[in-house]
C-alpha cells in the first residue's frame, strides 16, 4: 500500500508517572525465583529489561490516550470539529464494551459526525490504525483523522506475580509468563490530514505487511496473563520480518543505507539486536526504549518516534522506517519522510 497524499502533523507521547525495576521485580518473587533456582538479575541479562513505567493499576486506558491526543490536537492546531475519525489501538481497554474509542471521542469533545471504533492487532496495531485513517484521507472519506493508543499492562503484571508466587509455580510456568514481567505502561497519539504539497511536510507513505497466521498461538493475552512460547514467536516472528523486508525493499525502494531511523516495535535486547543482525541495519540507527520503559506494546512505535521528535533528533528529509512484528504472527514495515 502507497499512499500519495497523507501527512503526519504532530505526534505525541505520555510517560506512565511510576518507575517500576526489573529489581523490584524479582525481589518480590524471590520465593520462587530461590526455590527453582533462578539467578538474580535474570530479566535484565536476558531482555535488556532494567525498568519499566507504570500507571496506578486501575488507570483507565482511556485517560492516556486522552491525555496523548489533547497534547497531539494541540500540537496539530487544527480545530477538533474538522476530525473525522478517531481509532484507538490499545491492546489495553477500559471495558470490553462499548470501544475504548468512544470514551476518547467523548472526552476530546469531538463532533457527533466523527468515527470511533478500536483496531485491534496486538503490537501492529498503531501501524494498522495509521494504514486505516490513511486509506480514509487518501479516498476523500475524511480530511483528518487521530490514533490513539494507552497501554496499562499494570493488572496483568501485579496478577503475574501473585501467581508466580505460588509454591506450585514450575519452571515451566516461570519461563510461559517471563515475558508479561517486562510489560510497561505508556500512550501516544498522532494527527494525520491530507497533504497540501507544501514544503516541509512529513509525509506517511504508506507500507508492507505479511501474515503467518499459523503461529497465531504462540502467544495468548488475558487482562490477567501473557502466556508466551518465547523462544518459537522470536524465531518465527523474524523469519516473517525477513521476508516483510524482502517486501519492502521493492515496494518502497528501501536500503538500510538509505533509511536515516529504524524504530522498532521493541521487546527486549536480543529482538532488537537480532532483528537489525538479520536485516543488516545500523544499530546506531535505532533508538532503544526497552532499557527504561520495557515493551509497551503497540505504544512503543509511536512512542519513540515522538520522543526522537523532542529530542531534536528529526531532520528535514529523514526517511524513518516503522517495523513491527505482533504476535498472530504479523509484521508491517511502513515509512515517514519528516
Amino acid at each position: 500500500m502507497k499512499l500519495e497524499n497523507v501527512r503526519i502533523l504532530s505526534i505525541a507521547h505520555e510517560d506512565a508517572p511510576t518507575t517500576l525495576t526489573s529489581e523490584q521485580i524479582e525481589t518480590r518473587l524471590e520465593p520462587t525465583m530461590s526455590r527453582l533456582g533462578i539467578t538474580a538479575g535474570i530479566i535484565r541479562k536476558l531482555t535488556g529489561v532494567e525498568a519499566r513505567k507504570v500507571w496506578r493499576e486501575d488507570f483507565p486506558p482511556s485517560e492516556g490516550a486522552t491525555a496523548a491526543a489533547e497534547k497531539a490536537l494541540d500540537a496539530a492546531g487544527i480545530d477538533r470539529s474538522k476530525v473525522g475519525v478517531i481509532v484507538n489501538t490499545s491492546v489495553c481497554r477500559d471495558p470490553v464494551e462499548p470501544a475504548t474509542a468512544t470514551v476518547v471521542h467523548g472526552n476530546l469533545g469531538l463532533s457527533r459526525t466523527c468515527l470511533n471504533f478500536d483496531v485491534s492487532n496486538a503490537c501492529l496495531a498503531f501501524i494498522n490504525g495509521m494504514q486505516t485513517v490513511s486509506n480514509m484521507i487518501e479516498s476523500g472519506f475524511v480530511d483528518y483523522g487521530i490514533v490513539v493508543n494507552s497501554e496499562n499492562t499494570r493488572h496483568a503484571l501485579e496478577k503475574t506475580i501473585e501467581r508466580l508466587l505460588s509454591p506450585l509455580t514450575t519452571w515451566q510456568v516461570f519461563r510461559d509468563n517471563f515475558a508479561t514481567l517486562t510489560l510497561g505502561c505508556g500512550a501516544a497519539a498522532m494527527v494525520l490530514g491530507r497533504s497540501n504539497g507544501e514544503p516541509g511536510e512529513h509525509r506517511f507513505l504508506g507500507g508492507v505487511t505479511m501474515a503467518a497466521t499459523q503461529y497465531s498461538r504462540l502467544c495468548l493475552g488475558t487482562a490477567e496473563s501473557m502466556v508466551t512460547n518465547t523462544k518459537k514467536l522470536f524465531h518465527h516472528g523474524l523469519e516473517v520480518a525477513v521476508g516483510t523486508w524482502e517486501k519492502a525493499k521493492d515496494a518502497l525502494g528501501w536500503t538500510s543505507s538509505d533509511l536515516d531511523h529504524f524504530i522498532l516495535h521493541q521487546v527486549g535486547k536480543a529482538h532488537t539486536e537480532t532483528f537489525a543482525r538479520l536485516l543488516g541495519l545500523d544499530l546506531a540507527k535505532i533508538f532503544r526504549l526497552y532499557p527504561q520503559h520495557g515493551n509497551i506494546g503497540p505504544a512503543s512505535v509511536p512512542i519513540v518516534l515522538s520522543k526522537l521528535y523532542e529530542a531534536g533528533k528529526l531532520k528535514p528529509g529523514d526517511r524513518i522506517a516503522l517495523m513491527g512484528i505482533g504476535s498472530g504472527i504479523n509484521c508491517s514495515m511502513a515509512e515517514i519522510v519528516w
